[in-house]
C-alpha cells in the first residue's frame, strides 16, 4: 500500500475538514464496496486454486481416492473432501 499527502490529491477545505477529527496520523480510506475485487484475483492466485481445485474433482470423478488425492496434493484428507463435495 502506498501513502499519498493529502495535500497533492485533495481538496483545502476537504483537508480542514478532517483536521477537525485526525492531525499529523495515517488514516486508511477504504474503497466504496462496489469496487472490492475477491481475494486473489488480482494477483492470479484465485484461478490457480480454482483450476486446481476442479482438477482434483476432476480425478475423483476418475476413480481416484480421497487419500491418493491427498497425498499426490499435499494436502489433508478433509481438505480434499471440502473440495470435492463444495457445491
Amino acid at each position: 500500500m502506498s501513502y499519498l499527502k493529502a495535500n497533492a490529491v485533495l481538496p483545502k477545505n476537504l483537508i480542514k475538514e478532517i483536521q477537525k477529527y485526525v492531525q499529523g496520523e495515517t488514516i486508511y480510506i477504504p474503497k466504496p464496496e462496489n469496487a472490492h475485487r475477491k481475494w486473489g484475483t488480482r494477483s492470479g492466485a484465485r484461478k490457480t486454486l480454482d483450476e486446481r481445485n476442479q482438477s482434483i474433482k476432476d480425478s475423483f470423478k476418475s476413480g481416484k481416492t480421497i487419500s491418493q488425492l491427498a497425498e499426490e496434493y499435499y494436502l489433508s484428507i478433509e481438505t480434499i473432501k471440502k473440495i470435492i463435495y463444495k457445491k
